[in-house]
C-alpha cells in the first residue's frame, strides 16, 4: 500500500472510532489526526475530512478481497460470500457505521456518496467474485442489479440484532437469488432473440 494509501487507511479507522460517540459531521481532522496518532502534515495534500468521508465505502469495499476466491462455488455463493466479507468488517465499526451513515443519508454530499459509492461497491463486488466478464447479461444490468440487492441487505444490516448477521444473511440471499433469476430471464430472452436472427 502507498503512504497515501496508508494515511487514509488510519484515518478512517480513527474517524469511525471517534464517530462511535461522536456525530460524523461534528468531527474535525484535527481530531481525526490526533485519534490516528498522526501529524497534520501528514494528511497534507492526501486527504481532508472531506476526502475521508467519500472513502468509507471503498475502505470497507477492500474487505471483499480479503479472501481466496473458491472457483468450485455457484456465483451467487461466490457473491454471498464476498458481500458478507463486507458487512462483517462493518459490523467491527458498527457504531461509527451508523453515524456516517445518519451523515451520508441526510446530506446532499452524503447522498452523492451513496449513489456512487453502491455502484463502486458492486462492481469490486463482481471482480472479487470472479464475474466480471461478460455472461450474457449486460454490465450495466448485472451492476444495477447488485446495486439494488446491496441496497436491501443493508437496510437488513441496520436493523440487526443477532451477532451472527442473520437478518443480513437472509436479505442478501434473498435479493441474489432474485438477481439470478433475472438474468437467467434476460439470458433467455436473448438467446431467443438471437435464435431468431440467426433464422432470418
Amino acid at each position: 500500500m502507498s503512504r497515501a494509501g496508508n494515511i487514509i487507511d488510519k484515518g478512517l479507522a480513527a474517524a469511525l472510532k471517534l464517530a462511535e460517540l461522536t456525530p460524523w459531521d461534528e468531527l474535525t481532522l484535527h481530531a481525526i489526526v490526533a485519534e490516528a496518532k498522526l501529524n497534520l502534515a501528514d494528511f497534507h495534500g492526501v486527504a481532508d475530512k472531506a476526502d475521508l468521508s467519500a472513502g468509507v465505502e471503498g475502505y470497507f469495499d477492500k474487505a471483499m478481497s480479503a479472501g481466496p476466491l473458491d472457483t468450485d462455488e455457484s456465483a451467487r455463493t461466490r457473491l454471498f460470500d464476498v458481500l458478507m466479507m463486507r458487512f462483517e468488517a462493518m459490523e467491527d465499526a458498527r457504531d461509527g457505521v451508523m453515524s456516517y451513515f445518519r451523515w451520508r443519508d441526510r446530506t446532499l454530499p452524503g447522498l452523492q456518496i451513496r449513489v456512487r459509492g453502491r455502484l463502486e461497491t458492486a462492481r469490486w463486488a463482481l471482480a472479487c467474485a470472479g464475474l466480471d466478464a461478460q455472461d450474457g447479461v449486460s454490465r450495466a444490468a448485472m451492476i444495477a442489479g447488485l446495486s439494488w440487492a446491496i441496497l436491501q441487505a443493508e437496510r437488513a444490516w441496520r436493523q440487526e440484532t443477532s451477532p451472527d448477521l442473520t437478518r443480513t444473511m437472509a436479505a442478501l440471499d434473498g435479493e441474489l437469488v432474485k438477481m439470478e433469476e433475472r438474468a437467467a430471464t434476460l439470458r433467455r430472452r436473448a438467446q431467443r432473440r438471437k435464435d431468431g436472427s440467426d433464422e432470418d
